[in-house]
């Protein structure tokens, strides 16, 4: 299995696993020239834009850890891009998750890093 189709399966765990905790995903690897949102889901009045991250084992550090400042801010970017495309103001209320997945084990931080 190639990176692309082993993410997706991956993505798919995190969607149903953010369905089951009540949130509707909107859409699904969003994605302009300067970067990609794997997740857009609805939580209540909140708009969140969510990072998938999969590692087999925590050999090369935590997917957690992969999500580091300058990937932050793509995302950040490409979540403002999407507010404008879809006509939402800067002031819909927004947050952004990652969905960690170590082996097994999923881990989900809700308002993991700020814009």
């Amino acid at each position: 299995m190639n990176k692309r189709t082993v993410g997706k399966n991956y993505e798919e765990q995190a969607k149903l696993f953010l369905e089951s905790l009540g949130m509707t995903v909107l859409e699904r690897n969003f994605r302009i020239r300067t970067g990609e949102i794997d997740l857009i889901a609805r939580d209540g009045e909140y708009l969140v834009f969510v990072e998938v991250k999969y590692r087999a084992s925590r050999r090369l550090g935590d997917a957690l850890e992969a999500v580091d400042a300058r990937k932050q801010q793509r995302i950040f970017r490409t979540a403002q891009y999407y507010l404008k495309e879809h006509g939402l103001g800067f002031d819909t209320p927004c947050r952004f998750d990652v969905v960690g997945i170590n082996g097994s084990e999923m881990t989900h931080i809700k308002n993991a890093f700020w814009g």
